[in-house]
């Protein structure tokens, strides 16, 4: 961490209430409206799975208030979930093979199974946008597997398991090695992806806009009018924050500051991120609190 950096203090956003403590997390994530969701369960699942097809439950904070969920036949794998906008959920097991058909289920409001799919090997972000579509980027070890659902880095997929959009490189990009950052906002995706880390921005309309950026190591972006903010990079730069200006076709860093725990204390070296429009989400361990630093 550079010494000289001045320090930007991340804001508390939600907690998981108390009552529920004694669970424990599976996963945890924030929506497209702002509203938190931890997955929890009440035996510790195995390593990387569950047990057994089993029930689980999911707490949903909206403006302070809880709300439950119970999902149903949840198939024993270590999931991540997402919330899709007509109140159902899906879980998402990051790992799987070609013959793997139920990679990803989706549960409806009522938390009873629908539908699975597949969507490819080695998942590192989950995104779903406001119109439930589910914006989807790989690592390396899927990127490069034999998978051709990974190969792209990054797609676009429907609640119901079509893939509407996959990555594909323009003048200016090469292929996405690994997708290290994604942001979601409306309808428009942006990503950072290793190994030249362009700055990508993908319209409701599919046109791949590619600025250059000399921030390497991103794992977390915020986005609003002319400005990103970058979170993350090798090292000791785990915690800066690359505050920046967008031009015509670049990325120009305008300051660097480090970020730290609403308290003033140093992140950890792993963080959970969710890139949302202006806002960046992160969480630490435990992992019973949501943190935020809002552009707006």
């Amino acid at each position: 961490m550079a010494a000289d950096r001045p320090e930007t203090r991340l804001a508390p956003y939600t907690r998981l209430p108390r009552a529920y403590h004694d669970r424990h997390i599976l996963h945890s994530s924030v929506d497209a409206y702002g509203r938190a969701h931890w997955l929890l369960t009440e035996r510790p699942p195995g390593p990387g799975r569950l047990d057994a097809p089993c029930d689980v439950l999911v707490v949903t904070i909206d403006d302070g208030a809880p709300h439950e969920t119970r999902l149903t036949a949840v198939l024993p794998r270590f999931p991540r979930i997402e919330a899709l906008p007509d109140g159902g959920f899906l879980l998402l097991g990051t790992r799987s093979r070609p013959s793997d058909r139920r990679q990803v289920q989706v549960f409806d409001a009522f938390g009873r199974p629908t539908h699975a799919f597949r969507v490819g090997d080695g998942v590192e972000h989950l995104l779903a946008d406001e119109t439930g579509a589910l914006w989807v980027g790989h690592f390396d070890e899927g990127v490069y597997g034999d998978d051709e659902l990974s190969a792209p880095g990054l797609s676009r997929w429907s609640a119901s398991g079509e893939r509407l959009w996959a990555y594909r490189p323009v003048p200016g990009t090469g292929w996405i090695s690994d997708c290290y950052a994604l942001n979601v906002a409306g309808r428009t995706a942006w990503a950072c992806p290793y190994t030249d880390f362009p700055l990508l921005r993908i319209d409701p309309a599919d046109a791949l806009r590619v600025r250059r950026n000399p921030v390497r190591g991103a794992h977390g972006l915020a986005v609003r009018g002319g400005r990103v903010v970058f979170f993350g990079g090798y090292g000791d730069d785990h915690d800066r924050l690359a505050d920046c200006r967008l031009t015509g076709d670049s990325v120009e860093v305008v300051a660097e500051q480090r970020l730290s725990r609403p308290d003033g204390a140093p992140l950890d070296r792993h963080n959970r991120i969710v890139s949302r429009g202006p806002r960046l989400y992160v969480q630490n361990g435990p992992c019973t609190e949501w943190w935020v630093l809002d552009l707006a």
